[in-house]
């Protein structure tokens, strides 16, 4: 029995199907009266079924499971049968050699949906095309099955704290957090404890509890629930990592890591990894006196060694005592609503936009909706939801709907995008009432919101007419976090800081003092956290140069952290089963290009250091360039648009006070 979702889904492919039968028996094809119809068809499936998708990873359930579950199959056939279409590959062929009037984006289009069809195997022979098209079906079920698994496994687990001498220093709003957690989780008519605190495996409320709860003998065993995680994964994995080498080695490339490479920005599998090593050898030094400093402090409490689950409780505790600072101290100043509103006008100022809420249909009662002006124009939509719930995805991300692209008819469609978070929990939204817990923000979360507005902006700012490499359609995989990191830099700038931290009681701003230790505290333990992502970026290329089961992936994991960590986790440890980024997101054999794009980010933040934060002939620069041209052009040669010149490699030492 098909869901409504999947019969809605046939009939596009259906009508996809008969339309590119059309476009094969045009005899004379040139890009605008078939390229640009076959995009549309893309469009198409694109606008139908990322909400989908989107309401399986902000309002889980079993109708959105089933959903998402009945259209992995026929999404994933159809893809794989346009890929392995050998008349579709030779026009785009045709067209490309006989095309002398096209633009730069057109081309580019022309270019990367060749190379696509390539690494699909369009030249296969009949048997292998049709297990790159097995492998790519199972590959989607088991990215769904992973992220499934994870979610469960996360909303699986609870703690209830009572004595509240157990909390030691949390803070208020994250003691109500827990409080209304607690309440929620009676049964009807169940007694209520005077005092009582649950916590869950839901980030705001994981770092909550190892942040502050001073007993080490409870921060390991949430810690231990956090690491052990979905141990179902582990099977998942061996499949995963045989079916993606096996289909590397159809396509004639020696593992993963190099097939993935063919689309991105790094020269090579070589490259990737002596870029990582180098920033790991650059970082650890800097890493192991962070442990030092962090050890010293444990000892004096009778902590010894220190371990995984006391790292977070000891640094908050030593970054109180380094820079007299308290995250708390700050939260008062980032309440969730007026924090937005500070970032609009932040972005108004920069790159003259604007945001304005309006009514929409929406999946959550927290969730909202604004559209996108400039010039008094409306060029966009944006969905923003960003509170904790357990029918949610952990993390944050943007994620994009509808592209701005020119049709086969010329007529003009306007971008929309998602922004999601997982900030703290607010009882009621203080638009509708003064009354109850409102959402304030740790500082981190502030930084992830302006990270994920640089991913919106990327796509809701485009100016480019070609659906294909449009926002951020097309763009390589190892730059496309540097609009986001770009941006998430100005949530540390004393400029910005003045305009958006404001007090959501008495709209007092951020003292300047505080502003002043939140920003030197900025790079406080910067080689331990860049030695952190440099072990998950070269985990993720080593185990994608071979091919292995779940115990070799552990053994890989194992020297890794030998050669690059200062902290070496416990055994029971099994960080893999819950790396989703690789494993059921879109960063296998590419996690790297997190660092990799912050070489990009922080050369292009220090020109605004230089000629100031709000230069607005830099701005609008970076608008009509980075975030405006998509991928028509590869990223270095928008670089060199943006600032007339290659990025500084070392710019991400400086940044980080390594250098």
């Amino acid at each position: 029995c098909l869901t409504d979702t999947q019969k809605k889904l046939n009939t596009i492919i259906e009508e996809n199907r008969a339309a590119l039968k059309a476009l094969l028996t045009i005899d004379k094809k040139t890009y605008m009266n078939f390229v640009r119809p076959f995009m549309d068809m893309d469009a198409r499936l694109s606008d139908f079924f990322t909400p989908v998708a989107h309401l399986q990873g902000v309002k889980n359930s079993q109708a959105s499971q089933e959903a998402f579950a009945s259209c992995i199959e026929p999404i994933t056939i159809y893809s794989t049968e346009l890929g392995h279409n050998k008349d579709l590959y030779n026009a785009f062929i045709a067209i490309r050699k006989g095309s002398t009037s096209l633009t730069a984006a057109q081309a580019k289009v022309l270019d990367d949906t060749i190379l696509a069809f390539e690494l699909e195997g369009v030249s296969l022979p009949d048997d292998a095309k049709e297990r790159v098209k097995a492998i790519n079906i199972r590959l989607g079920e088991l990215s769904n099955d992973f992220s499934q698994n994870l979610l469960d496994a996360t909303n699986a687990y609870k703690i209830t704290i009572t004595d509240p001498a157990m909390l030691g220093s949390m803070p208020e709003s994250d003691r109500n957090v827990a409080r209304t957690e607690y309440m929620e989780s009676l049964a009807e008519g169940e007694p209520i404890a005077a005092s009582a605190w649950t916590f869950t495996l839901q980030m705001p409320s994981y770092i909550a509890f190892m942040t502050y709860v001073p007993d080490r003998a409870k921060r390991e065993e949430v810690y231990k629930a956090y690491a052990t995680r979905a141990p179902q994964n582990g099977a998942l994995i061996t499949e995963i990592m045989a079916l993606r080498d096996e289909k590397a080695h159809i396509l004639g490339c020696a593992n993963f890591a190099e097939m993935n490479l063919k689309t991105m920005s790094a020269p090579s599998v070589a490259a990737v990894n002596e870029f990582s090593r180098k920033l790991a050898k650059a970082g650890k030094p800097f890493a192991k006196d962070d442990m030092d400093e962090m050890g010293a402090l444990a000892a004096k409490d009778g902590v010894k060694p220190l371990l995984s689950h006391d790292t977070a409780y000891y640094s908050d505790k030593l970054k109180k005592l380094k820079y007299e600072f308290d995250e708390e101290q700050l939260r008062p100043y980032f309440e969730k609503e007026r924090t937005l509103a500070g970032l609009f006008a932040i972005l108004e100022k920069l790159f003259g936009i604007t945001f304005k809420e309006k009514p929409a249909k929406l999946w959550d009662d927290k969730a909202r909706f604004y559209e996108l002006y400039r010039d008094k124009a409306v060029i966009g939509g944006l969905y923003l939801d960003l509170e904790a719930r357990p029918d949610k995805n952990g993390g944050a991300w943007m994620n994009e709907w509808h592209t701005h692209y020119k049709d086969a008819k010329d007529e003009l469609h306007l971008p929309e995008a998602y922004v999601v978070g997982n900030f703290p929990v607010s009882q009621l939204s203080l638009r509708a009432s003064q009354d109850g817990q409102p959402s304030l923000l740790r500082h981190d979360d502030v930084s992830t919101l302006f990270h994920e507005m640089g991913h919106a902006l990327h796509h809701l700012l485009s100016t480019v007419d070609e659906y294909n490499v449009s926002g951020v359609h097309g763009i390589d995989w190892d730059t496309v976090e540097f609009p986001s990191q770009f941006l998430e830099n100005f949530a540390y700038a004393p400029e910005v800081l003045d305009i958006l931290a404001k007090h959501y009681k008495t709209d007092e701003p951020l003292p300047s003092e505080l502003r002043d230790r939140l920003v030197a505290a900025r790079n406080y333990q910067a080689g331990f956290a860049l030695v952190r992502q440099v072990e998950f970026g070269l985990f993720d290329m080593l185990i994608h140069m071979q091919k292995l089961d779940e115990a070799g992936v552990q053994k890989v994991l194992d020297s890794v952290r030998q050669e690059v960590a200062v902290i070496i986790p416990p055994a029971y440890n099994k960080f893999q089963h819950s790396f989703s980024h690789i494993f059921s997101g879109g960063y296998a054999a590419g996690y790297y290009s997190y660092k990799w794009a912050e070489m990009l980010s922080s050369d292009a933040y220090y020109a605004f250091m230089e000629r100031g934060i709000f230069n607005k002939e830099l701005a609008v620069s970076y608008r009509d360039t980075v975030l405006s041209l998509g991928s028509s052009k590869k990223m270095d040669a928008i670089y060199r648009d943006f600032l007339g010149r290659d990025p500084d490699p070392e710019a991400i030492l400086k940044h980080a006070g390594l250098l």
